[in-house]
């Protein structure tokens, strides 16, 4: 382990800790307030989310994003902003497990299915479980503001604007991910893209490392610039995601290897691999994308068509394109416009980003 690994797991570390301490106190407080004992279903499925782990990306591009433009310690308002984040992407998480039909999540049953187990009796409790669901994604949502109207916020001028701007960006991103999902005939390669720059790149990359660079002052043209950086990692994340989805190992990602083929996702692996297939391969992934029922040796079949067409290989070469344009834009602001110290972070963040086990 390199010493610039050891200080980003370490911040990382950091992160994770100050970030999870903030959102529990939240909860502790909504508990507190509430009217109902409800209310403590949703905030017990939510301390679950948080516990089953995760990257904490968001989270540690936030507070990244103040390091790269301030050499003042991060203040509390920098990582109050991170875990609103983090619980912004809670929501996602839930909200998109519901519209996948996935049942788990991080190697646990997802949240939707947490819910339906607590009503054993209900004569439908798997809809109730999404119902519910949806109930607990919309409060997250909105918890994820409320978290930044706190004592730690005053005098600070929140980056509302770009928050909001991610919003609509993810839930845009999420709705051409569903609208791709099991279409007919060839897959639109540009609106595979499309997904993969407003559903990942900007919200997991771009916007986090922008809004803390914002808090710290950052001018116009370093925001372009980190978003230079960002934009082909985040873009080179989500075609390693979408390779881990459908040829890693659950144990190890925590992401099912069915789910994505069951849903017939549209992604740019899929599309590469149409665009090279035969018609005897074209007309066997037409039949299985999308198969609520596909099974292993169905999804096998399916590995080797996206193997044998070229499509693993191109998308390898296209995350590897990816993180020496972001590396390469990098080294242009290196000693130039970032605090020392920062653009190590990024470049070990975009390699962790971007490793086959991402």
């Amino acid at each position: 382990m390199t010493a610039v690994t050891q200080v980003v797991d370490h911040q990382k570390e950091d992160v994770r800790k100050a970030v999870d301490a903030i959102l529990h106190d939240f909860f502790d407080v909504q508990e507190s307030q509430a009217q109902t004992a409800e209310l403590k279903i949703f905030t017990d499925v939510l301390r679950e989310i948080i516990a089953a782990g995760g990257k904490r990306i968001r989270p540690v591009l936030c507070v990244t994003g103040w390091q790269a433009i301030s050499e003042t310690p991060v203040p509390p308002v920098v990582y109050r902003l991170a875990a609103s984040l983090e619980l912004f992407h809670a929501f996602a998480l839930i909200h998109d497990d519901i519209m996948d039909n996935s049942a788990t999540r991080r190697g646990r049953p997802a949240a939707h299915r947490v819910l339906s187990a607590l009503h054993p009796g209900h004569h439908d409790r798997e809809t109730l479980g999404r119902n519910a669901g949806i109930l607990l994604g919309d409060l997250a949502l909105g918890w994820s503001y409320d978290l930044l109207r706190h004592p730690e916020t005053e005098g600070w001028a929140l980056p509302w604007d770009l928050l909001n701007t991610m919003r609509t960006e993810t839930l845009t991103g999420q709705y051409l991910d569903l609208s791709c999902a099991r279409q007919a005939g060839q897959p639109d390669i540009e609106a595979s893209w499309q997904v993969i720059r407003y559903k990942t790149a900007r919200y997991t990359f771009e916007r986090p490392l922008q809004l803390g660079a914002l808090l710290a002052g950052a001018t116009r043209a370093q925001q372009q610039a980190l978003a230079a950086y960002a934009a082909p990692v985040g873009e080179a994340f989500q075609l390693r995601d979408d390779l881990l989805g459908v040829f890693g190992n659950p144990d190890e990602t925590g992401k099912p290897t069915l789910d994505d083929l069951r849903e017939g996702k549209r992604t740019v692996l899929v599309a590469t691999a149409w665009s090279a297939a035969s018609d005897a391969d074209r007309a066997s992934l037409a039949r299985l994308l999308g198969d609520p029922e596909l099974g292993d040796a169905q999804a096998e079949e399916v590995r080797e068509i996206l193997i044998a067409t070229g499509a693993v290989d191109t998308v390898e070469s296209l995350i590897e394109q990816r993180r020496h344009a972001a590396l390469a834009a990098l080294a242009a602001l290196d000693g130039a416009s970032l605090m020392r110290g920062a653009a190590d972070r990024l470049r070990q963040i975009a390699a962790a980003a971007t490793s086959r086990t991402a």
